[in-house]
């Protein structure tokens, strides 16, 4: 599952962007449920403060760990991370991984923008973190085939999306479920854990299945 803001806000959201913040109360709920299922992997995107403020503590406390993707263009700004958090997250047994430099779409990029988000913000968060970076988060979940072969191209381990689907363990491309304001511990549990149906199924390995041909 994936989170990306809890608590309020403390910079102006992009538009769109409020739904994808929770209630810390929610998010602590969140991670009582699962902290003893071994299937639920957690990670983070978009760099904001509240991952080294309110998330590390709370993941600490119950002996998670999870993924943090981090856009290198906004670290220092105020209310998202800052580099001293960022080591704060590593130091804490945290993955990091890499969400570009400027949150936009990887997909139709040209050359340049594509170099800068692909490359250019992976050295960097690697420069900080003093080791490689070789996970990835698709900021706002777009792809195509084309960038799914330059991401292999460009040797990444892992590549996450948010399809909000089941992830098979191993896989190179890994969807998640993206946790919005209306979650519920007991509804976000019960879509990531519980078996979907044929029909559920079926119509997301076809949104994948599109988006990784088109």
């Amino acid at each position: 599952m994936c989170f990306h803001g809890v608590g309020t806000p403390a910079r102006d959201l992009e538009i769109g962007e409020a739904r994808y913040w929770v209630r810390t109360t929610v998010f602590h709920a969140i991670l009582d449920a699962v902290a003893d299922d071994p299937r639920v992997r957690i990670s983070f995107d978009d760099g904001n403060a509240s991952d080294a403020v309110t998330a590390l503590p709370a993941l600490l406390e119950r002996g998670l760990s999870a993924t943090f993707f981090v856009l290198s263009g906004r670290l220092d700004e105020p209310g998202s991370l800052s580099r001293e958090q960022v080591l704060e997250l590593r130091d804490g047994g945290m993955g990091i991984g890499t969400h570009g430099r400027a949150h936009r779409p990887w997909r139709g990029l040209d050359p340049a923008a594509a170099a800068a988000e692909l490359e250019g913000a992976r050295e960097e968060i690697a420069e900080l973190v003093g080791r490689p970076v070789d996970e990835a988060a698709l900021p706002l979940g777009r792809y195509d085939r084309h960038l799914l072969t330059t991401l292999r191209r460009l040797g990444y381990r892992t590549v996450y999306t948010s399809d909000r689907r089941r992830a098979r363990p191993g896989a190179w491309l890994q969807p998640r479920f993206s946790v919005r304001d209306h979650d519920t511990a007991a509804r976000l549990t019960h879509e990531v854990l519980s078996t979907p149906g044929l029909p559920t199924r079926t119509r997301g390995e076809l949104v994948g299945l599109v988006k990784r041909l088109r």
